[in-house]
């Protein structure tokens, strides 16, 4: 949208004054509450002493950090779930901001209080409580959730623990779990590694999946991926004996770095006979990220080793 002038009267006619001459600043357009406070901020620091300027700095800090923590939604997911809980360390996802449609927020504001939990580390999770004594699995990255709707609606009989910081991805799961008539869907919005670490009892989970996590592909940013020896030092004390962790990528690099990771770790074995590679489970619904790599020409890898 075009940007028009505070005053639109052409230089040059009758009426015009030197103020009609000098270029208008440009109109806001969409401004907001926090514009305002943004102005008044500025205002403020501008006529304050270097003391006050720093204390309003703080104030300020603090003011934006308890927005960055409030739920988008009332009731729904917050935006920063863990806050100061969290420490610094590299991490393996970038949230993504994108527009929440209108069905996907009626989603969440209806059923997030029922299905939806925020990744806090404050407390420990009773998942037989939680979804009412089924075996349950955790699943990491669901994109928008149509595979996990697929497989929740094909096993009725497993819970699945989809976690995801992506706000429009976790009301269209909840969307389609709803519809399909799926009660073994519980969304958690947050950091993964704060719930393994710090919210999951010890032999707690029936397996784990992974399909088709960001693979940094660049040099610099493999340090990045999920998959990782300290990560599976995290995954190993929760998952049950014989608990299957299944990884998916589409990505050759990362399938070869995935494959040498979980052979050498010491508390999984690989459930391939040869060591290798493993056929895609039927239970594993061909995901759209899966569909634009073949698409592409990429071949996909799934890896199920069990935890021993």
């Amino acid at each position: 949208m075009s940007e028009q002038p505070l005053n639109p009267t052409p230089a040059g006619s009758p009426n015009a004054t030197p103020a009609d001459t000098t270029p208008a600043a440009p109109a806001r357009t969409g401004s907001t509450a926090a514009d305002a406070h943004a102005d008044a901020h500025a205002d403020a620091l501008a006529d304050a002493s270097a003391d006050e300027a720093a204390a309003l700095r703080a104030a300020s800090f603090e003011r934006a950090r308890r927005l960055r923590m409030e739920p988008r939604f009332p009731g729904g997911p917050a935006a920063d779930p863990a806050g100061s809980h969290h420490e610094r360390r590299i991490r393996s996802f970038q949230p993504r901001r994108s527009r929440v449609t209108t069905g996907q927020q009626e989603s969440l504001e209806r059923l997030w209080p029922k299905w939806g939990l925020d990744i806090d580390g404050k407390r420990v999770l009773d998942l037989t409580e939680l979804f009412d004594g089924l075996p349950v699995v955790l699943e990491i990255g669901f994109g928008m959730g149509e595979a996990t709707a697929q497989m929740a609606a094909d096993d009725p009989g497993t819970g699945i623990l989809a976690v995801d910081v992506h706000t429009p991805g976790q009301g269209n799961l909840l969307g389609l779990a709803d519809r399909a008539g799926s009660t073994n869907v519980r969304v958690a919005n947050g950091d993964a590694v704060i719930l393994l670490r710090e919210m999951l009892a010890p032999e707690s989970l029936d397996g784990l999946r992974v399909y088709f996590p960001d693979p940094w592909p660049k040099a610099r940013h493999h340090k990045r991926r999920l998959i990782q020896p300290d990560f599976l030092d995290l995954v190993a004390p929760v998952l049950k004996p014989g608990a299957i962790i299944h990884c998916a990528t589409d990505w050759e690099p990362y399938a070869e770095q995935m494959l040498e990771v979980l052979t050498a770790h010491p508390r999984f074995a690989n459930t391939a006979a040869d060591g290798g590679y493993a056929p895609r489970p039927a239970f594993r619904p061909l995901t759209r990220f899966e569909g634009q790599g073949l698409d592409k020409g990429h071949v996909v890898h799934d890896l199920l080793f069990a935890r021993v």
